[in-house]
């Protein structure tokens, strides 16, 4: 394994590309992002200053995997298939995906029988697990499409729908900063069965560089405390709103 001086000195810029998706990554975000935050953390470490550009999913996926000029692409699910065009690096956190309810509703599931005879908003053309959504198309769950997740949520609050698919981070994104939600801030609470959990990762780029970043970046990864680095994110989220500086 090449040294992470020697590294560092071939390499001192990790320019990886991404798009913008709140409360993970985003140019306007406290440290660009929760998961940018963990990036950078391993890679100031490994001795690199990292670079964030972003783009259309679609877009970052073709740059970050062919362009010279980057290291790869994030934060991307791991799924065995991309193994065959990237190095992984270890996990920057997981992507949990479930429901949300309001708080004077009473709502439980075990299994997806239990879903049966309730009305579920969704994101449209979002995958929200292959059971979940196999039984959708064959009419075994009833959905309602919304075209964003700030959509599904105003719903929720009219009583249009039962309750919601959301990624558990970005409803605590979207209820601290988005001011249509704010009377929802007390009122909508996400159950503790998951419906999905991705776990996030770099697609490095499947060269020798590639996978001398993954192997600096894992060693670093696997040490962060990704919990602390996750309130600290959501305390500057919170901070910010008001214009405060977060607490010590």
């Amino acid at each position: 394994m090449l040294s992470l001086p020697a590294l560092a000195a071939n390499k001192s810029v990790l320019h990886l590309a991404s798009l913008e998706w709140a409360p993970y990554v985003g140019s306007h975000l406290p440290d660009e992002g929760l998961t940018s935050a963990i990036v950078k953390a391993a890679a100031v470490q490994a001795g690199l200053e990292t670079q964030i550009s972003y783009t259309p999913w679609s877009r970052a996926v073709q740059i970050g995997l062919n362009d010279p000029d980057y290291a790869g692409y994030f934060p991307a699910f791991y799924l065995k298939e991309r193994e065959k065009t990237c190095y992984f690096s270890a996990s920057l956190g997981n992507s949990i995906v479930g429901f949300a309810h309001l708080k004077d509703k009473h709502f439980d599931w075990k299994t997806f029988a239990d879903l049966g005879t309730v009305k579920i908003g969704v994101v449209q053309d979002y995958a929200n697990g292959e059971e979940f959504d196999e039984l959708v198309k064959k009419g075994a769950i009833k959905t309602d499409s919304a075209p964003s997740d700030i959509s599904n949520l105003r719903k929720l609050m009219a009583n249009r729908v039962d309750v919601i698919v959301i990624g558990k981070d970005v409803l605590r994104q979207l209820l601290i900063t988005e001011p249509s939600l704010k009377n929802a801030r007390e009122n909508i609470v996400f159950h503790n069965k998951e419906l999905t959990n991705f776990s996030l990762h770099i697609c490095f780029q499947k060269n020798e560089q590639g996978l001398r970043l993954q192997k600096a970046m894992n060693v670093f990864l696997e040490k962060l405390n990704m919990k602390k680095i996750e309130g600290s994110y959501f305390q500057q989220l919170q901070a910010s709103q008001f214009n405060t500086p977060p607490q010590k």
